[in-house]
């Protein structure tokens, strides 16, 4: 993500603006200098250290590697790479980057997350029921999104049940989805935490952030242009 989606540079709807035009489509393309290995049913299949970070309009980040060093797995030729293919991140069991395993797409070395403590607002209400009302807040500032606010889960004025629902993000971790239940109604998953947090988020551990598709959610952060 970072370059080409949320609001990167080379989004659909950048932050910010290039002081010249810049083509539309255009990917960005670089070495990736770790190694990076894939393996399945316990064999290794890809071995590299000369695997290139795809940058592509609208996806995530996606690693080529030197068609010769693929075998036995599904591919896709780069066009601005020849002698590149993509392999399909679901054909084996397991990537690494080093000896690290990593999930649905590689890290992205432009993307940074902050985790800085602050006293802006945060209100949180479902059907007039006041669920946060506080200015203990953390603001998160994660490349190419919206800043968003968390508190600690002591603050929530309604009780918090863990739901079923996970996610996992590769910057911050996997995100454990909570219910609210207010005046003994039931609301599913209109919450989230970060239990065990990756270290370059770990300030975020245990503190939960709020849905503002599902609740209405107050604050005083910068507004996107």
């Amino acid at each position: 993500m970072s370059l080409t989606t949320g609001r990167g540079p080379l989004a659909a709807k950048p932050a910010g603006r290039f002081s010249a035009p810049v083509p539309a489509n255009v990917s960005y393309l670089e070495p990736f200098r770790r190694r990076v290995r894939a393996t399945k049913d316990g064999r290794t299949l890809i071995d590299s250290e000369r695997a290139l970070l795809l940058h592509r309009p609208g996806q995530p980040p996606t690693l080529a590697f030197p068609s010769e060093g693929v075998d036995g797995l599904p591919t896709e030729a780069v066009a601005d790479a020849p002698g590149y293919v993509v392999v399909p991140s679901d054909a084996v069991d397991a990537w690494y980057e080093e000896d690290e395993e990593f999930f649905g797409h590689p890290r992205n070395p432009y993307h940074r997350i902050d985790c800085l403590r602050s006293s802006r607002s945060l209100r949180v209400e479902a059907d007039g029921t006041v669920l946060v009302d506080t200015t203990d807040t953390m603001v998160v500032y994660e490349t190419a999104l919206d800043p968003r606010l968390y508190v600690d889960p002591a603050l929530v004025g309604v009780e918090l049940t863990r739901s079923q629902l996970h996610t996992y993000c590769p910057y911050k971790g996997t995100a454990t989805y909570w219910n609210a239940v207010v005046n003994g109604v039931v609301l599913p998953d209109v919450a989230w935490s970060y239990e065990d947090a990756l270290p370059e988020s770990s300030p975020l551990q245990h503190l939960v952030s709020f849905d503002d598709q599902k609740l209405s959610v107050f604050h005083d952060l910068p507004g996107a242009d």
